[in-house]
């Protein structure tokens, strides 16, 4: 029960950029704690990967190592989680019994390393890893493939270390350092970059919630990401500031104002 006020308190008192920022920092040292214990490699943080359309794709955590890349969606939901690696979307329920609807991650995940896979164009082993905060619960996550890992955090080092053990070299530290160096400009993005990822995944989002795409669903291929509101799972839109020391500048709000209030900014 205490726990489950915390984690309103906690939703209630922070964005969702500030947790996902937060929680991303907080898979880097579970990182860190890996190469602490003799699995060495490097860590990058927020790469932004081109796609063949002139968009991006923003990978949260890739972990850069002698057996491959670690490519980790960080996931800093609360509350029971509920998912299938075959459906759409999964939902958070938080102590309330409140159900918050959010894109499923392996599929986006998938969509992360498709693109880092091209960029690179190299004979690269890629390890998918889905992150949860501590303070969730996994209560049904069906995963039926074997190359993808949805854990809570703390698992984290125990996942890497297993994939480790049974993985092969494929990369040199000479190489490992030339793939560091090619992404690493990719966290550079400005917040022009930023701001348009933003709207092309507000953009895909409504194609994919029309009704013509819910008839015919994607058979196999993976789904880009959606803008989904971390505080209640219903989709974010474009909006303009009417009054304030704001007005005339656009931001993102949640769809389901005024119930939820969740905001944005676009710097």
């Amino acid at each position: 029960m205490a726990r489950g006020l915390l984690d309103l308190l906690f939703n209630s008192i922070f964005d969702a950029d500030w947790k996902g920022r937060y929680g991303e920092k907080l898979t880097e040292r579970e990182l860190n704690l890996v190469r602490l214990f003799g699995r060495g490699g490097k860590v990058l943080r927020n790469i932004y990967v081109p796609k063949d359309n002139g968009e991006t794709s923003e990978i949260d955590v890739a972990f850069l190592t002698q057996k491959g890349i670690f490519v980790i969606e960080s996931k800093n939901y609360s509350g029971w989680i509920f998912g299938d690696e075959k459906a759409a979307y999964w939902t958070a329920m938080l102590p309330n019994k409140e159900k918050n609807r959010f894109y499923n991650p392996v599929w986006q995940n998938r969509t992360h390393i498709k693109w880092l896979e091209k960029y690179l164009d190299d004979e690269i082993p890629f390890f998918s890893i889905v992150a949860f905060s501590e303070r969730c619960e996994l209560k049904k996550a069906v995963i039926e493939s074997a190359d993808v890992h949805v854990i809570k955090r703390e698992q984290l080092y125990a996942v890497v270390r297993n994939i480790w053990d049974n993985s092969a070299d494929k990369l040199d530290e000479v190489k490992v350092n030339a793939i560091y160096e090619k992404l690493k400009i990719l966290t550079n993005a400005d917040q022009a970059v930023k701001a348009a990822h933003i709207e092309n995944i507000n953009r895909k989002y409504k194609k994919t919630e029309s009704p013509d795409s819910l008839k015919i669903p994607e058979p196999a291929g993976p789904h880009e990401d959606t803008l989904i509101c971390p505080r209640c799972g219903e989709r974010l839109v474009l909006r303009v500031a009417k009054k304030g020391a704001n007005a005339g500048k656009n931001f993102y709000g949640c769809s389901n104002y005024p119930k939820c209030r969740y905001i944005q900014n676009i710097n």
